[in-house]
């Protein structure tokens, strides 16, 4: 029988267990730019078999939030290889989540203060996290967006597309990228956010153009075998609605079959929130969406998120439900996650006042086990 805790090989990448820590955004990279504090954070939680960045915006554009990292500057490559070269060297996998936040943003954290920018020119009730000029961190509004024109949109796939080089050039084993929680590759497809008349949108095949434009281009540079997705059926994150999702994400993995890509990373139910979160008539079935997957002859390993705990975990994997599982706020607080879910050991529980922005309290200073004991 498949266990949580046996070797696994994703595309081109071989882990050594089935538990993934999730990209999870801590504000902690000024200016954009990885720093000493962001590898040991990384360095400490090697164990894990595959390791999967706080999303990095893949250009300034796309930047929605203070201090986060980013893949469009040198100085903030050269950071990324201090992390990669960390993770490495205690033996683990590290991947980077290319981001494109869309009209999640702040016109202060845009180029020359413009717009954040759209599918449509439709603002989204959510927020975004700013420095204040006394130095404490703050959630803000989002700004009003603008609607991308057509002749933008081959821009950013280049942006992408030279993203995902970069990352693999820094010492990324492969990418991650966002298609999930309202950022702009989700926003072209929900219709919520999606309001265009061109070829980008109206119908489902329309709404997923760019997403699969944005594959092409990635899976063309460094190979589908160290590219993966992360896609949010019915999360209501950041504004994200569509009223028919069980269709529209169909389409989208059917599609997705097409590449043999690393893994499908599926965040089940409302980000951080209920699993059984709904969008439309009917509950989401995720077991239908993994069959359709496989019927139109994808291969790539199933990655499930959201909620899952030891138990929930292990029974994934051993009923065939999940290839891999990763969690979020477990490795915050426990950089040693994976031996503490093989001994079934206690678990540290997170400060979520230092979630967001700081220093070294609440990111690298959390005990394992051997110092607890």
């Amino acid at each position: 029988m498949t266990s949580l805790f046996d070797p696994l090989k994703i595309g081109d990448i071989q882990l050594a267990n089935r538990i993934v820590m999730a990209p999870l955004t801590r504000n902690r990279s000024p200016g954009a730019v990885p720093n000493t504090l962001n590898a040991a954070y990384y360095e400490q939680r090697a164990s894990a078999g595959l390791l999967i960045t706080e999303a990095t915006a893949i250009s300034h554009q796309g930047q929605g939030y203070a201090d986060v990292p980013g893949l469009y500057k040198p100085e903030a490559l050269a950071g990324w290889k201090q992390v990669t070269d960390a993770v490495h060297k205690a033996g683990g996998k590290i991947v980077v989540q290319m981001w494109h936040v869309g009209r999640i943003s702040h016109d202060t954290l845009q180029p020359d203060g413009g717009k954040p920018v759209a599918p449509s020119a439709i603002r989204a009730k959510s927020k975004t996290y700013l420095i204040n000029a006394d130095g404490s961190g703050s959630f803000a509004e989002t700004s009003e967006p603008r609607a991308l024109e057509k002749d933008e949109l081959p821009g950013i796939i280049e942006d992408y597309r030279r993203a995902a080089r970069a990352a693999v050039d820094a010492g990324f084993d492969g990418v991650e990228i966002h298609a999930a929680n309202g950022y702009l590759l989700d926003q072209f497809l929900r219709s919520g956010s999606n309001e265009r008349t061109d070829e980008y949108g109206g119908s489902i095949e329309n709404r997923a153009r760019l997403l699969f434009q944005v594959v092409d281009a990635i899976t063309n540079e460094i190979g589908a075998g160290r590219t993966a997705i992360r896609i949010s059926p019915v999360t209501p994150a950041n504004d994200a609605f569509d009223p028919n999702p069980q269709p529209l994400f169909t389409y989208v993995v059917e599609g997705l079959a097409k590449y043999d890509l690393s893994y499908i990373h599926i965040i089940e139910g409302a980000t951080g929130g209920a699993r059984d979160h709904q969008q439309g008539d009917t509950p989401f079935d995720y077991a239908a969406l993994r069959a359709a997957y496989h019927k139109a002859g994808g291969k790539a390993a199933w990655m499930v998120n959201n909620g899952y705990n030891r138990e929930l975990a292990i029974d994934a994997v051993e009923e065939g439900k999940a290839d891999l599982v990763a969690f979020g706020k477990l490795f915050i607080a426990n950089p040693d996650l994976v031996e503490r879910l093989k001994n079934d050991t206690v678990l540290n529980p997170p400060d979520q006042a230092t979630f967001y922005g700081g220093g070294a309290k609440g990111y690298t200073d959390y005990p394992v086990l051997e110092n607890v004991a």
